[in-house]
């Protein structure tokens, strides 16, 4: 029996054929399977880090409640009648506020106080 030499038959190229599409489809899905997965990676590294950053954010809201709320002075006793401890205290005051102490509002307010 004779064998053909040159370009394969009607059978072995659909065979070829059937081989280079098989083997497109499994790297197309195997690429595609790897994108999906360095997306979902990046997703939830994304995700951590959002997480940690609005921790720290509480934590530091939570930290400067705290520290305002110890810096905040007792409101300054009532003069017991005496000029020089009226300037004594409105001086303390103004250090105060210059400082960061007080607020605007919390310097008017005791301003206001110690003066009526």
């Amino acid at each position: 029996m004779m064998r053909r030499r040159g370009r394969p038959g009607l059978v072995g190229m659909a065979a070829r054929t059937a081989v280079v599409a098989g083997t497109a489809t499994a790297v197309s899905g195997a690429v595609a399977g790897h994108q999906q997965d360095k997306a979902n990676q990046a997703y939830e590294a994304q995700a951590y880090e959002a997480q940690q950053q609005q921790a720290a954010m509480d934590a530091a809201a939570a930290q400067a409640v705290a520290n305002a709320q110890a810096a905040a002075p007792p409101p300054p006793a009532a003069p017991a009648g005496g000029g020089s401890d009226l300037m004594a205290q409105l001086n303390q005051l103004g250090t105060l506020h210059a400082q960061g102490i007080l607020s605007d509002e919390e310097f008017a307010a005791a301003k206001a106080k110690l003066l009526s």
